[in-house]
């Protein structure tokens, strides 16, 4: 459960900063991150290499250095010491630095239970502990885990923004059935790696963004409806007064269907998915 502790909400000295609330990041540490793990990197900004926009509203944003982010079982040597907590920009959840038993760091995502001093494992015989990564097959039902291999060795691949988690449902022979944030329910094979726990900052879907120039600090631009546009911008645009879109089904800027049309491609697994997420109410 969110708690008040976990948010601060600003006063409200000006229109825009009413309601707008931020995380509060107590145990995160206030120093630079480890130089030698961290690089800079050319963002796309939505345009293609003749400059022209390929993905519509983004943009601008603040620079940032990109933090080289690993799991347990490319860290080399067991167990690993937390040493601290650091805020990430290039993602929603916290990440933690830990040290291998041969004093080399690495970057890992932060669960929610771990703190510093305490010690990860990695591997068969690796306790079910908050942080540890372990195989799935060995991993109880009903714990929640994060960070899962989608077929072995793959690395750590879904379910790893802030507060994600996904339930061990049950085990079948070589296979684990696994539910996921979405409410999909897949079949994982038993030597997928997964770390247990929830990851950290969990009150960031709580966080009110309150004005705008906040996100294009996030590097989104604005987006516009539409049947605000004129006819030659969108299917939707023209019209007098305030018109529906005038069509069966609504369109996309380039004519095509934009709701209701299946959009998971063909060589998606479909043999390892038990039950499909419910499909979101309009």
């Amino acid at each position: 459960m969110i708690t008040k502790k976990q948010i601060r909400v600003s006063k409200p000295t000006t229109p825009a900063l009413r309601k707008t609330s931020y995380a509060l990041g107590e145990k995160l540490s206030k120093t630079r991150p480890i130089k030698s793990l961290t690089t800079g990197f050319q963002r796309a900004v939505g345009r293609d290499k003749s400059g022209r926009i390929s993905a519509r509203h983004k943009g601008g944003g603040a620079k940032r250095l990109y933090r080289k982010i690993s799991t347990l079982e490319l860290c080399g040597v067991a167990p690993f010491e937390v040493l601290r907590f650091e805020y990430d920009p290039n993602r929603s959840a916290h990440i933690a630095l830990i040290k291998n038993s041969e004093g080399k760091l690495f970057y890992i995502l932060a669960p929610i239970e771990t703190k510093v001093g305490h010690k990860l494992e990695v591997g068969e015989k690796a306790p079910v502990a908050p942080g540890n990564r372990l195989p799935i097959a060995n991993i109880p039902t009903g714990l929640a885990v994060h960070s899962l291999e989608i077929t072995p060795g793959s690395r750590g691949k879904i379910v790893r923004s802030a507060g994600a988690k996904a339930i061990i449902m049950a085990h079948e022979g070589d296979y684990a059935l696994v539910k996921l944030p979405s409410g999909e329910i897949r079949r994982f094979h038993g030597k997928c790696l997964a770390s247990v726990g929830v990851l950290s900052n969990d009150a960031h879907n709580a966080i009110r963004v309150g004005k705008a120039g906040r996100k294009r600090h996030m590097g989104i631009r604005p987006t516009v409806r539409g049947l605000a546009m004129h006819p030659a911008a969108h299917p939707h645009g023209g019209g007098e007064n305030s018109p529906s879109i005038g069509m069966k089904a609504p369109k996309t800027p380039w004519g095509a269907k934009a709701l209701g049309k299946k959009t998971r491609r063909r060589f998606d697994r479909g043999a390892f998915i038990v039950r499909r997420r419910a499909k979101k109410r309009r």
